[in-house]
C-alpha cells in the first residue's frame, strides 16, 4: 500500500492555532530510521506513524525530529481525526497500539478522545533546582507542589502564581535538558489557575530535550496536569479545559475527562479537534 503523508494541526482554536503533527499511513515497510528521517523532514514536534496490528486496530509509533517517543496526545489526535475525515474509520470506540501500552480511542463527529495511563506520582523537585532553568527566579509559586507525573509520559508539573509570571517566564534550554536528564523526564509543564476565565489553568511546555523547546498543545502532559489538579485540589471534576499555545500565538484548548471510582482517578482521556493544514 502507498505511504501517504498528511499534516494536521490538533486542538487548535484559530486557523494559526493548535499543535501541528504529521501523520504518515501505511507505514508497515518503514523501519525505524526511515520514520526519523521522515518526521525530521516534516519538521514538526512530533510525527504519528500508523501501520497494522495484532494486539489492537492500529499501531502507532512516534517520533520527534530527534527520537521516539512512548506516546504522543496531539498527535494521535491528529492521526484519528484524520482516519475519520478520510472514512476509514466512522465514529466509535477504537484501540491504538503504542509503546506506552494498548489505549482506547474514542471517535466522535468534530473530536477524538485518546486514554491515558492512570496516573503515576514521582520525586518531587526542588524549587532551587527549577529556578536553574530560567532568566528569573521563581519566588512567588503557587503552594502545590512542583512534581513528575506521568499518564504516558514523565513530566514535571510546576504551578506559578498568575498569567503575568506564567508569560514572563524565559527558559534556559540547555539547563532544563540537564534537568530533563536527571529525572528522566520530557520536560517542563508550567501552569497557573489564577485570574483564569473559561478554563481550569493556562500551561506553557517546554521539552528541548525532545527537541522542542516550547510546544503549542500538549495532550500526555495536561492529561497530567488534570490528575495532579484532581489530588491537590482535592477536588473529583470530571472535566478539565486547558489553554495553551496563547504566549505563541498558536492559541489552543486541550480536554481532559477524568473516571473516579471511591475519589481514585481509574480513567484519564484527553482530546481535542485537529484540522488538515495545506501544502
Amino acid at each position: 500500500m502507498k505511504i501517504t503523508t498528511y499534516r494536521l494541526s490538533s486542538f487548535s482554536q484559530t486557523v494559526e492555532g493548535g499543535n501541528p503533527a504529521g501523520v504518515v499511513l501505511n507505514a508497515d515497510s518503514l523501519d525505524e530510521k526511515s520514520m526519523l528521517e521522515i518526521s525530521s523532514k516534516i519538521g514538526y514536534s512530533e510525527t504519528a506513524f500508523v501501520s497494522q496490528s495484532k494486539v489492537a486496530d492500529y499501531k502507532v509509533r512516534f517520533f520527534t525530529p530527534v527520537k521516539e517517543v512512548d506516546l504522543c496526545g496531539h498527535a494521535t489526535i491528529a492521526t484519528f481525526n484524520l482516519l475519520r475525515d478520510l472514512h476509514i474509520l466512522s465514529c466509535g470506540e477504537y484501540t491504538q497500539e503504542t509503546k506506552a501500552g494498548v489505549l482506547k480511542i474514542i471517535v466522535n463527529d468534530n473530536d477524538v478522545f485518546m486514554e491515558q495511563n492512570k496516573p503515576v506520582f514521582f520525586d518531587i523537585i526542588s524549587l532551587e533546582e527549577i529556578n536553574k532553568c530560567f532568566e528569573s527566579a521563581l519566588t512567588n509559586i503557587d503552594n502545590q507542589p512542583i512534581q513528575i507525573v506521568s499518564t504516558g509520559m514523565r513530566d514535571i508539573i510546576l504551578p506559578v502564581k498568575n498569567l503575568g509570571i506564567l508569560n514572563k517566564l524565559q527558559p534556559k534550554f540547555d539547563e532544563i535538558i540537564v534537568l530533563s536528564n536527571k529525572y528522566d523526564v520530557s520536560g517542563i509543564h508550567v501552569f497557573t489557575q489564577e485570574g483564569i476565565t473559561n478554563a481550569n489553568a493556562v500551561c506553557r511546555n517546554f521539552a528541548p530535550r525532545d527537541g522542542i523547546n516550547e510546544e503549542a498543545a500538549t495532550g500526555t502532559s495536561n492529561g497530567a496536569l488534570a490528575c495532579y489538579l484532581s489530588r491537590y485540589s482535592n477536588d473529583t471534576n470530571k472535566r478539565y479545559l486547558f489553554k495553551q499555545g496563547y504566549s505563541m500565538n498558536k492559541p489552543s484548548v486541550i480536554k481532559v475527562e477524568l473516571g473516579y471510582n471511591n475519589q481514585n482517578i481509574y480513567k484519564v482521556y484527553v482530546g481535542g479537534n485537529a484540522v488538515r493544514i495545506e501544502d
